[in-house]
């Protein structure tokens, strides 16, 4: 009987597999004159398509000289329109070409889905108008990312707070990074609002309100160290950032030195957005595999995804001394029917001095055996070699940094991953970078 389902069951995946291919065949077949069509033009150099004409409801445009010359186009299948319906998170890659640099690869991001962006505009008209329909550029000048003008100095804490996860607890220095380094400007540099002009401070809070990611980047970027993709500018809703390699799930199955190395990076990320010589802590709230990349030359592990992280200062925390700010705080695992979810508090997170949550994050949804991702389980450190197995050390670490049998166990635990894992790398000659 179950041979019998099975069969019947195959049969039924083969052909709803052919009858997909061919709808996909008769839908190519009645556009070919559009196909045609959209490999000819370039549709990054059309103001409605990329957003301009939203702004400054929109996220930059200092790269749109670069978009309307032409030097931003698609890659072959990004062309094609009809291929948006699976892109849900609105994510392109690109040509760009520069005549002294020659082309390169870039990624282009409109920072949320299409319903994302329509409710924007919706809160946007309604916060103007009371009505979910307007002319959104007009009405932008009467809603509270336009009344911080000139007059202004400085961006603060309690005008911006909870607007995202970026500023979920907002310090007054952190907000004069975010405004200083921002990159939509000519002027960047000062951390003085009145530099900036009416339509750039709108971009940049909009931005803060609605996907922060643009301002991580510019924040803290890769050219200081910071382990995240590189911010290249913006052209009304389209954000082009820099390409860092094949997504990390994609070495879920390499050989067991390249996946060793990997793992010590990722818990180097940990490490250093925890503790820096900032006093800055960023704690990534979505760990997964596709939200990390590795480069093709240098084997070096990015965030690729950095809209959903919280920056806590820590010298305002020693400073303000909230309720138990000097107690150790160790993130929980709590079972959970969805892959690569974590628990956390967001408030602890950024009333605590010393924290364990990108530790737990990295382990629980990356390294231990308790990763589980595209239905696959055992996470990037599965079916190690007979001899660490038979060691025993590497199961133990991993258990104890995911889920920790003991108070503050995950402390320890990840600082011995940590060295454990450089002494495999060693003890393997690891040169795969």
């Amino acid at each position: 009987m179950l041979r019998f389902l099975s069969l019947k069951f195959g049969r039924l995946y083969r052909c709803g597999k052919f009858l997909l291919v061919a709808g996909l065949f008769v839908v190519v077949l009645m556009n070919t004159h559009s196909l045609l069509a959209s490999f000819q033009r370039n549709e990054l150099t059309d103001r409605r398509f990329v957003g301009l004409n939203k702004c400054p409801a929109c996220f930059g445009t200092s790269w749109c000289r670069k978009f309307m010359n032409g030097q931003v186009s698609f890659e072959t299948w990004g062309r094609l329109r009809f291929l948006d319906f699976f892109n849900v998170k609105n994510v392109y890659f690109a040509q760009y070409g520069e005549p002294r640099e020659g082309t390169r690869r870039v990624v282009l991001k409109r920072l949320g889905s299409n319903q994302e962006l329509a409710d924007i505009d919706q809160k946007i008209c309604k916060r103007a108008t009371g009505r979910p329909r307007c002319d959104l550029i007009q009405s932008m000048y009467k809603t509270e990312f336009a009344r911080l003008n000139g007059e202004v100095r400085l961006l603060t804490p309690e005008v911006v707070e909870g607007w995202s996860d970026l500023v979920h607890c907002p310090s007054q220095r952190l907000l004069d990074r975010i405004v200083r380094r921002y990159a939509e400007t000519k002027d960047s540099g000062s951390f003085l609002l009145k530099n900036l002009k009416d339509t750039e401070r709108m971009q940049l809070l909009m931005t803060l309100a609605f996907n922060p990611e643009p301002l991580v980047l510019q924040s803290f970027p890769s050219d200081e160290g910071w382990p995240f993709a590189k911010y290249l500018g913006a052209c009304g809703r389209m954000v082009a950032v820099n390409y860092v390699g094949e997504e990390l799930w994609s070495f879920y199955n390499a050989p067991w030195e390249k996946r060793l190395d990997l793992a010590k990076q990722l818990m180097d990320i940990a490490e250093q957005l925890t503790n820096n010589d900032f006093d800055f802590a960023l704690y990534l709230l979505d760990v997964s595999f596709d939200n990390f990349a590795v480069g093709p030359r240098d084997g070096k592990v990015i965030v690729v995804d950095a809209e959903n992280v919280i920056v806590a200062d820590k010298r305002l925390i020693k400073q303000n001394k909230p309720e138990n700010y000097d107690a150790w705080y160790e993130s929980r695992a709590e079972e959970c029917d969805k892959e690569a979810c974590l628990s956390f508090s967001k408030d602890i997170l950024c009333s605590r001095v010393t924290v364990d949550h990108n530790y737990y994050a990295v382990c629980q949804n990356l390294l231990s055996r308790h990763a589980t991702w595209r239905g696959a389980t055992g996470g990037l450190l599965h079916d190690p070699p007979a001899d660490v197995i038979g060691d025993g050390r590497l199961e133990t670490l991993l258990d104890e940094c995911a889920k920790p049998s003991r108070q503050y166990g995950r402390f320890q635990a990840a600082k011995d991953l940590r060295e454990y894992l450089t002494q495999l790398s060693s003890a393997t000659g690891n040169s795969v970078r």
